[in-house]
């Protein structure tokens, strides 16, 4: 196994796009300061990855009363809109 890349602060700074390039890739990646790691950058991991139109097809259920006045009225209550 390969030892992970660490970059500077002054070159992390710099080069952030080839870094982020690099954990894309599936590396973790280092930031030091003043020699010491202080942060570490590692991939992302999505549980389900839905970029295609129709991802959720047969999943979703919008039968009802899923748009009426009264769930749009508890929706917005729960995010602290007033109707």
């Amino acid at each position: 196994m390969t030892e992970a890349a660490h970059y500077n602060m002054h070159d992390a700074k710099t080069h952030l796009s080839r870094i982020i390039e690099r954990v894309e890739g599936g590396e973790e990646v280092f930031i030091d300061r003043a020699g010491t790691p202080v942060a570490k950058v590692v991939p992302l991991v999505r549980r389900v990855n839905r970029t295609a139109i129709g991802s959720l097809r047969g999943q979703v259920d919008l039968s009802g009363d899923w748009d009426s006045a009264h769930t749009n009225d508890e929706i917005a209550g729960d995010f602290g809109i007033s109707a």
